[in-house]
């Protein structure tokens, strides 16, 4: 692990002083014909549309993103097993998300060795530096019921229950060939102590990032101070990055400064398109208060502020990623 404490600042180096993520995945998933109402939601694509996960990815790396997820944010054992798959099905599942991220990757990689400007302008790098997070959603994401847009688990779930419900799906896409792994949308502070604990315990190999949700722009969405889960990312020697999505970009500004006085690594951001999430209807509607217009021209005050890795979350698309590729590499 000893070389986990730069593996991100010597990536966003790699990349220019910046790195770009990709942005929504099941909206762009059913804009190309996928049906998604289903507990799985995304994952349910890994099962009977992978063409349409590994297009999605090229649609994101085609756009300039530097970094793409896999489609595994909703894909757990206890998901997977309540649909009928078998243990071992439910493992070769978690592994193909992983496995068509990197082919997309090495399409994209074959497609641009022919024709791309990527590889030949000044002589530099032969290829733009890509890497593949394997995504891990919080267990809110699991019940599907829009609970990790409150944090709010009950009482009987624990630490040592996150733990459990998470150890065999991180162990798998630990070693299925992903470059790091993704915890995403972490609505409280229980969850971050468990992940980190976990990748403690069970001596994973590869780094990984926290990102957390917030609906006030102080606190996560279950009112933890947001300073007390980014200490959590900081104290976590596995953890290379750390920051905020799915949540509204008018409060990204105020985030990224709390999170800067309590890490000094990496801080990366991809806010949803600004809409809320109704866990009841699973509809998105449009948010009361300040209208969050396009957020690409915020991304340089972001930058400001201490972020270095950019991207979208829900409802956000390949014009987004591409706008904000376009952004910082017009200000750099």
């Amino acid at each position: 692990m000893a070389e986990t404490s730069s593996f991100m600042s010597d990536f966003i180096g790699k990349c220019g002083g910046y790195a770009v993520i990709d942005g929504g995945f099941a909206t762009e998933l059913e804009r190309h014909g996928a049906d998604l109402n289903d507990p799985l939601w995304s994952a349910k694509c890994l099962i009977d549309s992978p063409h349409l996960v590994r297009r999605v990815h090229l649609d994101y790396l085609d756009a300039g993103a530097n970094i793409i997820l896999t489609a595994s944010y909703q894909a757990t054992f206890q998901g997977f097993e309540a649909k009928g798959f078998s243990r071992e099905e439910a493992e070769s599942l978690l592994r193909k998300s992983v496995e068509i991220a990197c082919e997309a990757r090495e399409i994209y990689y074959d497609r641009c060795t022919k024709d791309s400007w990527d590889f030949m302008e000044n002589g530099r790098s032969p290829r733009r530096p890509i890497l593949v997070a394997a995504s891990v959603g919080s267990y809110g994401a699991y019940l599907a019921d829009g609970s990790e847009y409150s944090g709010n688990y009950g009482d009987a779930i624990t630490l040592e229950a996150l733990k459990d419900f998470n150890r065999r799906r991180v162990q798998v896409l630990a070693n299925s060939g992903a470059d790091l792994i993704a915890f995403e949308t972490i609505p409280n502070k229980l969850e971050a102590k468990a992940y980190a604990e976990l990748l403690e315990e069970e001596g994973i190999e590869i780094p990984a990032w926290f990102s957390f949700n917030s609906k006030d722009g102080i606190n996560v969405v279950n009112g933890d101070p947001i300073s007390e889960c980014a200490s959590i990312a900081d104290s976590c020697k596995h953890v290379v990055a750390v920051g905020i999505n799915c949540t509204p970009p008018r409060f990204i500004h105020g985030l990224v400064t709390s999170i800067r006085k309590a890490t000094s690594k990496p801080i990366l951001i991809y806010p949803n398109s600004g809409e809320t999430y109704d866990g009841q209807t699973k509809q998105w509607v449009k948010s009361s208060g300040t209208v969050d217009e396009d957020f690409v021209s915020y991304i340089v005050k972001w930058r400001e502020a201490g972020a270095s890795l950019f991207g979208g979350c829900c409802r956000t698309t390949p014009k987004t990623i591409r706008g904000i590729a376009r952004e910082l590499s017009d200000k750099n």
